[in-house]
């Protein structure tokens, strides 16, 4: 980390940034950019936003993350995840900071069948996965001091500002207004609360930790299993039915194992718990369940 005690946070109103200024200001003094202040595929407006300041460390959680809206505009999917993070590297270099990019399980395609671990090679099916995948590689070109996190399948207080909601606001709805609701059952993954991800990086940075990390949480689960538990704990009555996700077609190739698991936290000294406890928790924080 840099000699100063400021960080910058890109997507300061995203569900992540906005559990990232919560976290960090308690450690830091924190500045929170929002869309409107900074766009992270525009150098200037970087440069504009973050130049001639010093930093102790600059997080990108900015990312066009709408799979088909990255499938059917490639250009602008590298455009935000690819150049935008390599803008943000640059700038750090720049500034003395250290730079934090934020990833997705969606680096993987999915036939290993295992929780994918650091050390594991990325090999992305969609437009998407592969303009993280070149946004990770950029920015650690760009800045050795880079820690790249990766997470997935994230839920938070504040909801996706890109989508509205997440999914378990969705399954949430549907449930209260009688459902029915059908999930997939195909297609496994890892959970990320976002006070947990927030919690986890507030660690690393305070250990300088660089390189590549998975802050997902402890486990895997299908969205089916996922949307039943929220349903479960939320004390609702109502059935989730098991679908194939060839149910619902799409354009885009989605990887059906894309869980999480990680070698390096437990080398630092450091893991993350179950997603059961996060889901709980996060209906607590929303005041779903007492």
């Amino acid at each position: 980390m840099g000699a100063s005690s400021r960080v910058a946070v890109i997507g300061a109103r995203g569900q992540l940034g906005s559990d990232l200024v919560r976290v960090l200001s308690e450690h830091y003094e924190v500045v929170g950019l929002t869309h409107e202040e900074l766009e992270v595929s525009d150098s200037a407006s970087v440069e504009r936003a973050l130049g001639g300041q010093a930093w102790a460390a600059i997080i990108n959680t900015a990312a066009l993350h709408k799979v088909e809206t990255c499938e059917a505009e490639p250009a602008r999917s590298f455009q935000v995840n690819a150049l935008g993070a390599l803008h943000g590297a640059r700038i750090a270099k720049t500034t003395g900071a250290k730079y934090v990019f934020i990833s997705t399980d969606y680096v993987f395609d999915g036939a290993k069948g295992a929780p994918y671990l650091e050390s594991d090679s990325p090999n992305p099916l969609n437009v998407y996965g592969a303009s993280k995948v070149a946004g990770e590689h950029l920015c650690r070109i760009a800045l050795e001091n880079t820690l790249v996190l990766r997470i997935s399948s994230v839920f938070g207080k504040a909801g996706a500002s890109g989508k509205g909601g997440n999914f378990i606001e969705t399954i949430l709805q549907k449930a209260r207004s009688g459902g029915p609701l059908r999930v997939v059952a195909d297609q496994f993954m890892s959970p990320s609360y976002t006070l947990d991800v927030a919690q986890l990086l507030l660690k690393l940075l305070q250990q300088d930790v660089r390189g590549i990390v998975h802050g997902a949480n402890l486990g895997v689960c299908s969205w089916h299993s996922f949307a039943q538990e929220a349903v479960r704990l939320c004390g609702l009555e109502v059935p989730v039915e098991p679908i194939p996700a060839s149910t619902f077609p799409s354009p885009v190739k989605r990887p059906a194992y894309s869980a999480l698991g990680s070698e390096r936290l437990s080398a630092l000294g450091l893991k993350t718990r179950p997603w059961t406890e996060a889901l709980r928790d996060y209906l607590r924080e929303k005041g779903y369940i007492a």
